[in-house]
């Protein structure tokens, strides 16, 4: 098996995620960390995959670009050359929620708190719901130490922004 990095932005349409995993199920894929996001009318589906070492990324990006669900859509699958497995940062231990208006510079605020206190975000996602004039900013990190003073930090942050903050431990 070998490792590629599979990259598919398009517009957004009812089907994308299961007919792209369907065909790469069908090319013997075994999908591992991956991600879908609808960003504004547009979707990008990201995925770490393993496929047979006799099937090579430009057959896999051309099954990709047979699909109709896919016309028009900007495809890229090229060899992965980092270590597909999460490292210790990779583990994550809180999800936190900061909901509220939105607010310019947000999530460069946030993120710089959590990098003062060497935690490591493993995945974040920021949407704007607006019927309901609330942003969203989802983070799911890693913090390794000092855990209370960074929790306590993102949530003054938050709150001098009038937001409201939620943490989970995972």
């Amino acid at each position: 098996m070998s490792t590629v990095l599979i990259s598919v932005f398009c517009s957004d349409r009812t089907g994308l995620v299961a007919a792209i995993a369907g065909r790469l199920f069908d090319v013997g894929a075994n999908l591992g960390d991956s991600s879908f996001a609808m960003l504004g009318t547009g979707a990008e589906f990201t995925s770490i995959c393993e496929i047979p070492h006799d099937l090579k990324a430009a057959e896999v990006e051309a099954e990709l670009a047979a699909l109709p669900v896919l016309a028009g859509a900007r495809i890229s699958v090229r060899p992965f050359e980092l270590e597909a497995a999460h490292g210790p940062l990779g583990r994550i231990t809180h999800r936190v929620v900061v909901s509220g208006g939105d607010r310019p510079g947000l999530v460069a605020r946030l993120s710089e708190v959590f990098g003062e206190f060497q935690a490591n975000i493993v995945r974040m996602d920021a949407q704007r719901v607006p019927d309901q004039g609330v942003y969203i900013t989802r983070f799911s990190v890693s913090i390794p130490n000092r855990v209370d003073a960074c929790l306590a930090t993102i949530g003054n942050t938050a709150g001098e922004l009038n937001l409201s903050c939620h943490v989970e431990e995972v």
